[in-house]
């Protein structure tokens, strides 16, 4: 064994023996690869838990191992110093492939960002244009001190207004008054269980549709980009996650036209408030809060044609808006390793997917449809067809939202056909996209 090789492994050993979370990340060279230990900085809370010794192997071996995971190549950077949260992953959105992870598997609190598996679950199976005159009965069980849209009793809302309040304002009323008709909180429950075992998100125990704090309640950083990733897939889900203000129903008077009020993502990287850039080819998708769970967050950005996911959950930092800061300094990470690490895992495709004798969904160049949230849904490809494609901007600014039209560069566009899950095959970005260049 080399004496790179066992420098590596006594690394880990240490890591693992001591349940250190501050060893500095090491830079390869020539070709080799090492899995590193954890990078923090000493910024982190010195009473948080440990995660577990062994976690699951769902997605790699690699991933069930504590610590930070990362097969750095020849030229590859090292991970960035200032991270302190407890768990984090970086994948490549279109092939899967992990890039680097930090206890990727620990079941923790998941916050809002469960709200990815909810819209998930129901998109696909609500029409956007129906009506909904809410009852007293439909806001039932909203936790205290919840993030609200809005929502008023004995108001009617569409399904498109309710899911621009639980996509930019994390309304947890509206996610009420939809899992109301979804037939309860209860069915909404059983029906977001059953949807992330079918995508394999094992780690995941839903107790509410809105991810408030609730005992048992947990996912993990794999679980949620599995999520975010199946989501994408969905033209509704990409067009709300990358909304950044719409205007939101008030009260209606008799005699009188209704009333809106604006409402903003609460995205910070999306929207550049409270002190954070907004962060170049961003593209959704969900941030979260809560007591227990601390900050969370998903999100996923295009550069050069790579498209990327990355979660971070629960950092200790004392820099303000940490998870957006830790989510780009992650991000700005895996642009420039795209390449240059060699994958610690992957994430998986659903069960019942169709990944095709390759490995890959198979391409077409037909038509420009949008799909319907469905694993049968219909194909979507570039206007044009096959062959290379410029980024295009366009603004547009509606009750959809502010955001600019992207066209990912590459070949065909598949999104899913045929009953084929899109894996290791180029997928579209958000429809609405805001771009901006960084401050």
């Amino acid at each position: 064994m080399s004496a790179l090789k066992k420098t590596a492994l006594t690394v880990i050993a240490a890591a693992l023996l001591h349940s250190i979370t501050a060893a500095p990340a090491l830079a390869v060279t020539s070709g080799a690869r090492a899995a590193i230990g954890a990078i923090n900085t000493g910024k982190t809370d010195a009473k948080a838990p440990n995660p577990p010794a062994q976690m699951s192997t769902v997605g790699g071996s690699q991933l069930g191992i504590p610590g930070t995971q990362v097969n750095l190549g020849a030229g590859a950077p090292v991970l960035p110093k200032d991270l302190s949260a407890r768990s984090w992953i970086v994948a490549d959105a279109e092939s899967g492939a992990v890039l680097a992870s930090h206890n990727a598997h620990w079941r923790l609190a998941p916050a809002s960002t469960l709200k990815m598996l909810f819209a998930d679950t129901l998109l696909p199976r609500m029409n956007k244009d129906d009506v909904r005159t809410v009852t007293r009965a439909d806001l039932m069980g909203v936790g205290e001190g919840s993030s609200l849209v809005g929502v008023k009793e004995n108001q009617s809302y569409s399904v498109h207004d309710l899911w621009l309040g639980v996509f930019l304002r994390s309304g947890n009323d509206a996610v009420h008054v939809l899992s109301s008709m979804n037939g309860g909180v209860e069915q909404t429950v059983q029906d977001m269980q059953d949807h992330a075992e079918e995508l394999q998100a094992l780690d995941t125990h839903v107790v509410t549709p809105d991810g408030y704090d609730e005992t048992g309640q947990v996912s993990s950083a794999y679980d949620l980009t599995l999520f975010a990733r199946s989501g994408l897939q969905k033209k509704d889900f990409r067009e709300y996650c990358s909304t950044v203000r719409a205007q939101f129903p008030g009260e209606q008077k008799p005699g009188k036209k209704r009333e809106t009020f604006e409402i903003q993502n609460t995205n910070r990287l999306l929207t550049g408030a409270s002190g954070v850039s907004p962060y170049q080819g961003i593209a959704g998708v969900k941030n979260g809060n809560t007591t227990h769970a601390g900050s969370t967050f998903t999100g996923v950005a295009e550069r050069n044609g790579k498209v990327l996911l990355v979660t971070v959950m629960n950092p200790s930092s004392k820099e303000p808006q940490a998870v957006y800061k830790e989510t780009a300094r992650l991000l700005d990470w895996g642009f420039t390793a795209a390449g240059k690490v060699e994958p610690v895992g992957e994430l998986v495709a659903p069960r019942s997917a169709d990944t095709g004798p390759s490995g890959g969904s198979q391409s077409s160049s037909g038509g420009d449809g949008e799909d319907e949230g469905t694993v049968s849904g219909a194909k979507e490809s570039p206007k044009n067809g096959a062959g290379p494609q410029h980024a295009s901007a366009a603004a547009h600014e509606g009750s959809s939202g502010v955001g600019i039209a992207l066209s990912i560069t590459g070949g065909v566009l598949v999104l899913l056909a045929g009953g084929v899950f899109l894996v290791n095959r180029r997928w579209p970005l958000p429809d609405l996209v805001r771009r901006l260049p960084r401050r």
